[in-house]
């Protein structure tokens, strides 16, 4: 089986599926496995076959794991969470990961939990293929009439189906206990219990609200941008711009320091953003997701905004960046500045040139940041307004439909 099928559809760790797949021996894993990782774009993930890839390769971890093994021993889980990091570091374009068989043991599993936080992530589900022993011996009678496997003999196939339930009942149940665990009747035709397994997996991965993080100069149409594509896809419109102007037209002594901030042009400062920011995204319920326009705009609120957005549930940022050359910024700016349209901290040119210069002192290495980690879709942002849209729509689409064409 491949570790993993390549594609160029959303990078790591955008909106990410991540499944554990189980079942007794002959239930069914490996078909199902191959449709979930080339349906999903998953990385997979076996203990037994990322072992045997490590001492192949002879690396370091694989050659511990040699020498524990050659003496006799199971192999740690010491080292087996160092090669699971590995393996998952390694493939960053996956949209997520199928774990076959692991867990094999509640301390595996809380393994695997402190490994899907460290990452940003979650184990969305397990499912379990629910299969009867002896339909079970029944398909691994049938299979070892062509597959001159040794240990295809009903008293070992009963043996092995003695210690999967015996080993594997504790771990159903820890996830039975945290709400992921779900039963499949894998005694259906290949295509049926297919069909089950796809359905599962597209509503985990829908379920989470998405986010998306539009970047731009100012003046270069990012607000704009960001509102029209809220309203195409439903999703709730977050600029730190409009609640600053609910606070100011209120008239709260947030909004009179707000206003006192961009009359001397400056950002308003994060101890005034980030509550708002909270307030706004607990208020905010039963929403298809967030685009955020003017936030973050320092590495400091990059990372407040990812522990805010995994604290309410919500996938990783999708981060676009749309691009203007500096004069078409200015001119456009300075356009503005001469219409209704005007803001308060770009009315003169001193405060536009400190507004650009802002731009690219501290939000530029957010987004640098951000290119690190899983990516930015830089856009054009010179055309018209719809053809820039269209773009950008097309990115934002993206997330909601891979895995359902």
């Amino acid at each position: 089986m491949m570790l993993l099928q390549k594609s160029s559809s959303i990078p790591y760790p955008n909106t990410m599926l991540n499944i554990a797949l189980f079942g007794p021996p002959g239930a069914g894993k490996g078909t199902q496995s191959d449709h979930l990782i080339s349906r999903y774009n998953l990385g997979y993930i076996s203990t037994g076959e990322i072992l045997r890839n490590e001492l192949k390769q002879d690396s370091d971890l694989g050659r511990q794991a040699r020498d524990i093994i050659a003496a006799g021993e199971l192999v740690s889980d010491e080292i087996i969470v160092q090669i699971l990091e590995k393996t998952i570091a390694a493939h960053p374009h996956a949209n997520g990961f199928l774990f076959d068989g692991f867990p094999r043991t509640t301390i595996q599993a809380y393994i695997l939990e402190g490994l899907m936080t460290k990452l940003n992530t979650q184990l969305d589900c397990l499912i379990n293929l629910d299969v009867p022993e002896e339909e079970s011996v029944r398909r691994l009678l049938e299979r070892g009439k062509t597959s001159g496997r040794s240990d295809d003999n009903e008293e070992v196939i009963r043996n092995r189906l003695k210690e999967y339930e015996k080993k594997t009942l504790p771990v159903l149940d820890f996830y039975e206990d945290r709400g992921l665990r779900i039963d499949v009747n894998g005694t259906g035709t290949i295509q049926g219990v297919q069909d089950t397994i796809e359905s599962i997996a597209h509503e985990q991965y829908t379920k989470r609200p998405v986010s998306l993080v539009v970047f731009g100069y100012p003046g270069s149409g990012r607000g704009s941008q960001a509102q029209a594509l809220a309203d195409e896809f439903g999703l709730e419109f977050v600029a730190t711009g409009k609640m600053f102007d609910e606070e100011i037209a209120t008239d709260t002594k947030i909004g009179r320091k707000v206003r006192e901030i961009y009359d001397n042009g400056d950002l308003v400062p994060d101890e005034i953003v980030i509550p708002l920011m909270e307030k706004k995204l607990a208020e905010t319920k039963d929403v298809r997701g967030f685009i955020f326009k003017g936030f973050p705009r320092t590495l400091v609120q990059s990372y407040i905004l990812d522990g805010l957005l995994k604290k309410h549930g919500c996938t990783p940022p999708k981060v676009i960046e749309i691009e203007v050359p500096v004069l078409e910024l200015m001119e456009r700016l300075d356009r503005r500045s001469r219409t209704d349209a005007c803001m308060p901290y770009d009315n003169t040119t001193e405060k536009i040139v400190r507004r650009l210069r802002d731009h690219e002192q501290k939000t530029l290495p957010v987004i640098q940041k951000y290119g690190e980690l899983h990516g930015v879709r830089k856009i054009d942002g010179t055309g018209s307004f719809e053809d820039v849209f269209a773009t950008c729509a097309k990115e934002v689409r993206a997330l909601f439909e891979v895995g359902t064409a």
